[in-house]
């Protein structure tokens, strides 16, 4: 596993992640989300859905991993969409 993976596994454990594509569209409302995760291999929809907003609020969307790799690392199943709600680890992720 690489740096990413890690970072991911502490944010999560650390309660700074939103998993789910509604709960980080929300969350991008409230401005408090710095960073999104979207696997390679989710739908065109939510992937297209995703970037515009990312677009939208100035906010980076990395497409980097698929469903298996961002699961394993958060330590949960089938999770397609992550959102990181802390400066430091977004930071540390880029």
């Amino acid at each position: 596993m690489n740096k990413v993976h890690n970072y991911l596994g502490l944010a999560r454990r650390a309660g700074k992640t939103v998993l789910g594509t509604d709960a980080v569209l929300k969350n991008l409302n409230k401005k408090q989300t710095y960073i999104i995760f979207v696997a390679n291999d989710a739908s065109e929809a939510t992937i297209d859905k995703v970037e515009k907003k990312g677009f939208f609020y100035k906010i980076p969307v990395i497409k980097k991993y698929s469903t298996d790799e961002l699961s394993k690392a958060l330590g949960t199943n089938n999770h397609k969409v992550v959102g990181i709600n802390d400066q430091g680890f977004t930071k540390a992720i880029l």
